[in-house]
């Protein structure tokens, strides 16, 4: 029996996309305005990994912060790797040391 591939980021991200855009009740039709409905399933299949800026406006459309989106997708990527990791607690803390790092600077800058 071989073992099963390890899931890749665009995989994950394909899951967190759908499994969004299910639990909000649209439908691949909703993202007209943003994206067609053929990329959309493309990016739901795994098969393409969308730009920052059309990650912003699927996000939007789903009413849900693109980071969580991003931050759903890594979490499920290192629970599918290591279910001991916990991303969600992993990035808040770094967030809070670059900001408060990026905030020192500032403030030192002036």
């Amino acid at each position: 029996m071989t073992p099963e591939p390890k899931m890749n980021l665009r995989q994950a991200l394909a899951i967190a996309l759908k499994a969004v855009r299910n639990g909000r009740n649209l439908t691949q039709e909703d993202f007209g305005l943003v994206s067609s409905r053929t990329y959309l399933s493309t990016l739901e299949r795994g098969l393409k990994s969308p730009t920052l800026d059309k990650l912003d406006e699927i996000a939007n459309t789903m009413s849900i912060h693109p980071a969580s989106l991003v931050l759903l997708a890594y979490s499920i990527l290192s629970s599918n790797n290591d279910p001991a990791i916990d991303t969600p607690d992993i990035v808040c803390q770094e967030t809070k040391q670059l900001l408060l790092q990026l905030s020192d600077e500032t403030t030192n800058t002036r």
